[in-house]
């Protein structure tokens, strides 16, 4: 029988919530917390609930931010980015990694998330429809499909270039010397800068 009190069973749960962790780590993570002093506490509630209420989509492209628009658009505003130049990629972290190799001065899209339609998510799901609004307007020339190198990565990327094609917009690929299915995030700067170097037209 678990002995285990209902308040740190109920805690981990949601911490077994997060991707890759399991009942008995989140258990671990529970009882640690328990070792925390009641500031503590309170602090890391407030974190999780400032989260929620200051952290919204930039309305340009998409990516997690708390101000009125992302630093990197903002940026581009202003003139310190390239704004013909859209970097389309899977999630806000794979922003991160790109700007690590510090070769690509344009600006982004963030989707947050890839065609499968195996898991239900279909393309009305994800946010094309923001970056179609986007180029209605823009003076866009290029646009850099990032997404990972897996099926939905690929299936994505193939289904965006359709809908860009009649535009005439460029639109090319990673000419990812990655593995295949490697994830994006993960990536090393070098590798990474010679993807985008060597990216293919699609």
């Amino acid at each position: 029988m678990d002995n285990t009190a209902l308040p740190l069973i109920r805690l981990s749960e949601y911490f077994a919530k997060y991707p890759g962790i399991g009942m008995k780590t989140a258990k671990r993570l529970a009882y640690q917390t328990m070792s925390f002093d009641i500031d503590e506490v309170e602090a890391f509630a407030k974190a999780l609930i400032d989260v929620k209420e200051s952290v919204h989509f930039c309305p340009i492209c998409q990516t997690f931010t708390d101000l009125s628009i992302c630093k990197i658009c903002s940026d581009a505003e202003i003139g310190k980015r390239d704004m013909s130049t859209i970097c389309v990629v899977e999630t806000p972290k794979d922003i991160n990694a790109i700007e690590r190799t510090s070769e690509y001065h344009g600006v982004y899209q963030v989707l947050h998330g890839l065609i499968s339609p195996i898991d239900g998510i279909t393309p009305e799901k994800i946010k094309i429809k923001e970056l179609l609004t986007r180029l209605k307007d823009s003076d866009t020339i290029e646009i850099i499909m990032a997404t990972n190198p897996t099926v939905e990565g690929d299936a994505t990327a193939l289904y965006i270039a359709k809908l860009l094609k009649p535009i005439g917009i460029k639109i090319t690929r990673l000419a990812f010397g990655l593995p295949v299915g490697g994830i994006l995030e993960q990536t090393d700067e070098v590798t990474l800068f010679k993807a985008l170097e060597n990216r293919n037209v699609m």
